[in-house]
C-alpha cells in the first residue's frame, strides 16, 4: 500500500506556550488581533501555501487550543507535557511524522505576520534542491535581540548565532532567522537525535538543527525571502497593537 505522506508538505506549528509578558491567562496562540487568535493566522497562511497537513503542538492550557481549531479536518493536536524548547516541541512530533517523507515546514504559533508566499517560496525552493533545509530570513536595520545569520567567504550558510553568544563582527550581521523553517523530514529528525540541551535553560533548540546538517555535510540554505513584516514580533501588548496596525495597512493595498 502506498505511503499517504510520501511526497506531501505538512507543517508543525509550535503553539505550547504561556502568554505571560501579554498579561493574560491564555495560552500565548490564543491571544487575539482584530477579533482573531494569533495562530489563526498562522495556520490560514500555511494553508494558502499549499501545505497538506498541520500539526499543532500544544502544551500550556492545551484543551483550550484544541478546542479553538478540533473541528478542522486537516489539523492534528501533538501535546508536549513538559516545555523543554522548540527542538524539543518537534521531537514530540516523532510518532505523527514517523511515516513523512517530504517537506515538514516549521514555524511558531503566535507569528501572524507570516506571509503565505514566503512560506511557498521556501516550500518551492525546497521540492526543487531537496535541501535538507532551507530557512528563510530577512534583513533588518536593527537586528538587536534576534539570531544573526552566519555565512562563510562563498556566502554559504554556517550557523544561526543568538546575540547573546555572537562577537561584535557578528552583532554587525544584519540578516535574522525569523523562525521560519522547510525541513525534509528524515534529515530533520536524524539532526533532532543529535541535539544537545548545551545551554544555560537546559533546552533543546531547533535553531540548532541547520548548523548540525551543515557540519555533516548536508545541504542547507538561508533564503533573505521574507517580508520585513514578517518580523513584526509579539511578546507585548504594545507590540499586538503594531501588528494590528500592519493588518489593518495590510488590507487597504
Amino acid at each position: 500500500m502506498a505511503d499517504l505522506h510520501a511526497g506531501r508538505t505538512v507543517a508543525v506549528v509550535l503553539a505550547a506556550g504561556k502568554g505571560t509578558r501579554m498579561k493574560t491567562d491564555l495560552p500565548k496562540v490564543l491571544v487575539e488581533v482584530r477579533g482573531r487568535p494569533l495562530i489563526a493566522y498562522v495556520l490560514d497562511a500555511l494553508r494558502a501555501a499549499g501545505v497538506d497537513h498541520l500539526y499543532v503542538v500544544v502544551g500550556y492550557r492545551a484543551e483550550a487550543v484544541r478546542a479553538a481549531f478540533s473541528g478542522q479536518p486537516d489539523v492534528s493536536f501533538v501535546e508536549q507535557t513538559q516545555q523543554l524548547g522548540t527542538g524539543h516541541a518537534v521531537m514530540v512530533c516523532g510518532e505523527a511524522l514517523a511515516g513523512h517523507d517530504g517537506a515538514v515546514v516549521v514555524v511558531t504559533g503566535d507569528s501572524p505576520m507570516l506571509q503565505s508566499k514566503s512560506v511557498a517560496c521556501l516550500v518551492e525552493d525546497y521540492w526543487r534542491d531537496r535541501p535538507a533545509c532551507v530557512m528563510g530570513t530577512v534583513h533588518k536595520d536593527d537586528p538587536a535581540g534576534l539570531g544573526r545569520i552566519v555565512r562563510d567567504d562563498e556566502g554559504r550558510f554556517q550557523a544561526i548565532v543568538e546575540e547573546k553568544d555572537a562577537t561584535p563582527d557578528q552583532r554587525r550581521i544584519t540578516e535574522v532567522n525569523m523562525s521560519t523553517y522547510v525541513f525534509d523530514c528524515r534529515e530533520l529528525f536524524d539532526a533532532l537525535d543529535h541535539l544537545k540541551p548545551n545551554n544555560v535553560q537546559g533546552e533543546y533548540y531547533i535553531t540548532d538543527c541547520p548548523q548540525i546538517m551543515s557540519r555533516a555535510g548536508k545541504l542547507v540554505q538561508a533564503l533573505a525571502v521574507l517580508d520585513p513584516v514578517e518580523a513584526l514580533s509579539i511578546n507585548t501588548v504594545d507590540e499586538l497593537g503594531a501588528v494590528e496596525a500592519a493588518l489593518r495597512e495590510m488590507d487597504h493595498r
